[in-house]
């Protein structure tokens, strides 16, 4: 398959890039392709203005010219993997962005709906897993991002991923970690 893998962090020399990288390579070695789209360095603008908006009225939707641009690139794949870090209990502005305007009505939802086998969410989280377990924080994140936005744009198969304990990391953790990314990767559903 072809998978769009879309990272979304200020720093290129942070984990999750060394998480993405890593993904990416189990992804390569089980047979996929895969483009990585870097959010920050694409020059991608996350700001929804009203190019745009929906036209409520109209049977097809035209939006701006850098929408249209994303659009076609994840209609060229067949699924994606989002990488990024989980900033107060969600994604980064900058990724949230990217799916107000280019998961937009009549593209991902509304009258067509995306068609992709698959998508992966795979965050990283700086605190311990207790805190997230402790008031259902990680149930409430897998409901949002499985049912909430994959549901919602037709992807039935979707896995939402929290690596957890991610500031000043262990070296032993850190290599924990890129296991797992290359694993999930590596076993990434072939259809």
């Amino acid at each position: 398959m072809k998978v769009l893998t879309i990272v979304t962090h200020p720093r290129t020399d942070s984990l999750t890039f060394s998480v993405a990288s890593r993904l990416v390579k189990g992804l390569e070695d089980a047979g996929h392709k895969t483009e990585v789209l870097d959010l920050y360095r694409s020059g991608f603008d996350p700001v929804l203005w009203e190019a745009d908006e929906p036209d409520w009225s109209a049977d097809v939707q035209h939006f701006s010219p850098e929408v249209e641009k994303e659009m076609t690139r994840i209609a060229e794949h067949d699924a994606l993997a989002f990488v990024f870090p989980l900033w107060w209990w969600s994604m980064p502005a900058m990724l949230k962005g990217y799916i107000d305007r280019v998961f937009n009505y009549g593209f991902a939802y509304g009258p067509n709906k995306l068609q992709h086998e698959h998508v992966l969410w795979l965050s990283l989280a700086g605190a311990p897993v207790e805190r997230f377990t402790k008031r259902h924080y990680d149930d409430m994140m897998t409901h949002y991002f499985n049912v909430g936005l994959a549901d919602y744009v037709g992807i039935k198969s979707s896995k939402f991923e929290l690596f957890y304990q991610t500031i000043h990391p262990t070296q032993e953790h850190i290599e924990d970690l890129l296991t797992q990314a290359y694993k999930l990767g590596l076993n990434y559903p072939k259809a």
